[in-house]
């Protein structure tokens, strides 16, 4: 049976509206290692779906691509950074350098690294939130100066946004009452952990999105 050509043109529009809407998210692309990737964790426990679950609770029209790597160094995500960032990333989280410090890797390197990253994306127009991690202090003063002090100061050189720890949701100096949202191991955060650094960092990431969006959008 021929369809009418206003009934045709009518069933291809609503057939493309879902690809329409899909094309107008915002789409960011959180690149990072087992915290990003949700170690230890069922899917939808994990980083990237319980941010996309708080950003979808604010109203916000972002997708969220897990590019975390179990394991993986500042190194590893600057060698997939570039073949990461497709045409369709409109912004990044970085959250690397965990592994660095579990592998006592010079600081320099991994700033060198960082700032690979951030090179990148800044010639590929794509908005940053860079995440910071802390030094333990049995590496040295000098060591926790130089590592703490690489990621503000490349935010500030190329003006990303900044967060100053992964860990700030969890709210709590106290080791013991900490404890309570991390997984046997002591560094993978719980589902309950998850949630909180979720809730820290949200509104970061809807800064972010402000970014990509611009002013009046």
């Amino acid at each position: 049976m021929a369809w009418p050509r206003g009934k045709v043109a009518a069933a291809i529009l609503c057939a493309l509206m879902p690809f329409a809407a899909m094309a107008d998210d915002i789409r960011v692309l959180a690149l990072g290692d087992s915290l990003t990737q949700g170690y230890g964790l069922i899917e939808e426990n994990g980083f990237v779906p319980q941010l996309d679950a708080w950003l979808e609770a604010q109203g916000a029209d972002v997708a969220v691509i897990n590019g975390g790597v179990s394991g993986d160094t500042s190194a590893g995500g600057a060698a997939r950074v570039d073949w990461s960032l497709t045409p369709d990333v409109d912004a990044m989280i970085v959250t690397l350098g965990g592994n660095d410090l579990l592998r006592g890797i010079d600081p320099g390197v991994t700033r060198a690294n960082i700032e690979q990253i951030l090179k990148v994306a800044q010639a590929k127009s794509v908005e940053v939130l860079l995440v910071g991690m802390q030094a333990p202090g049995n590496y040295g003063p000098e060591y926790k100066q130089d590592f703490d002090s690489l990621y503000p100061e490349l935010a500030t050189a190329y003006g990303t946004l900044y967060a100053e720890s992964f860990f700030a949701g969890i709210g709590t100096a106290d080791p013991a009452k900490a404890r309570e949202y991390f997984q046997d191991d002591g560094i993978h955060p719980n589902a309950e952990g998850v949630k909180k650094i979720v809730e820290g960092l949200g509104p970061k990431v809807m800064a972010l999105i402000d970014r990509v969006e611009g002013p009046g959008a």
